[in-house]
């Protein structure tokens, strides 16, 4: 409790924190409030008076993120979903190859710890936390080398969340070209479909279904892994939710049934993505942002601002 005092500017008691914490919980699943809201409010709250939930927060995130992700698909149409999938698959296997090649020499530039840069690199290019929570076991990183790279990739999330949006409408994005650029170069599905969401129903299909499709990179990324880091480790984390999403994207294709419901899962879901926005907010907590350290995040936002320009520019001249 002691050092959660000291990450907060205000020092409440238990019962107002929680208190505090439920009430923008409330907010976060009421209309009031849309993913860059959430994201805001869950950050001002840590920095103020503190998640007093934040060691739950990561497995709790971890499955309301996921469980949102398969309620949106009961909103899509499996074969535009296929279409954007198969339109996604050039970029994300370039994207993927440029940003780890360009990560590696980054690292190498700046002196960065290896496991960190790779970790920082494999966030970037493929899934954010996602990857680095699949990678990281495999490359035998330690807490330390993982919390750095997770709070880079979480803070330049926040980011993008606000700053994507307003670009896409200066640079005058249809909705597939800006669902297609969230799902090449902002790191988390939590902040990569939040931001395609403030911009539209297309932008959202094709930005979910491009960056599912991409989050299966994570397999053979983790195999290579173990090559490079000359690793012993038998198992590798795989993200069968992505399954579930496909199932889901099937049943509202193809099962008039569950037309009369579609409407109220998404709903539920895109409330559920809201409050996954708000608990990822509320677990950076002022000594998670000083402990970045400087050379990995100016890595991390070196890589961000190159893979996000590069690929702006393919979308709108290729």
């Amino acid at each position: 409790m002691m050092n959660q005092k000291k990450n907060s500017l205000l020092s409440l008691s238990p019962f107002l924190q929680k208190l505090l914490f439920f009430i923008c919980v409330a907010l976060c699943l009421s209309p009031l409030f849309n993913p860059a809201i959430a994201l805001l409010t869950g950050l001002i709250l840590a920095q103020v008076s503190g998640n007093p939930y934040k060691h739950m927060i990561n497995k709790v995130t971890g499955y309301l993120l996921k469980a949102s992700v398969i309620g949106l698909g009961f909103g899509m149409n499996f074969h535009q979903a296929v279409e954007a999938g198969k339109e996604g698959l050039v970029f994300t296997v370039v994207s993927i190859s440029c940003t780890l090649l360009f990560g590696y020499l980054l690292g190498r530039l700046l002196r960065t710890n290896k496991e960190t840069s790779y970790l920082v690199s494999a966030g970037t290019a493929i899934c954010g936390g996602s990857a680095i929570a699949a990678i990281a076991p495999v490359i035998d990183a330690n807490d330390r080398q993982i919390s750095v790279a997770l709070g880079i990739i979480f803070i330049l999330n926040s980011v993008a969340l606000f700053v994507y949006p307003p670009l896409g409408h200066l640079f005058n994005l249809t909705q597939q070209q800006f669902g297609m650029w969230c799902a090449i170069a902002i790191h988390d599905t939590s902040s990569v479909v939040g931001a395609a969401s403030r911009y539209g129903p297309e932008a959202t299909a094709v930005a979910t279904t491009v960056k599912l499709a991409r989050a299966l990179f994570i397999i053979p990324l983790a195999l290579a892994s173990i090559a490079l880091f000359k690793s012993n480790k038998k198992t590798i984390s795989v993200p069968y939710f992505i399954l579930f999403f496909i199932l889901a994207m099937l049943a509202h294709t193809y099962l008039p049934v569950i037309a009369p419901i579609s409407p109220y899962v998404v709903a539920t879901s895109k409330s559920g993505l809201t409050l996954t926005l708000f608990l990822i907010g509320s677990g950076l907590s002022r000594r998670n942002i000083s402990e970045v350290g400087f050379r990995p995040f100016l890595q991390g936002t070196i890589l961000w601002i190159s893979i996000s320009a590069l690929s702006l520019s393919a979308i709108l001249y290729f």
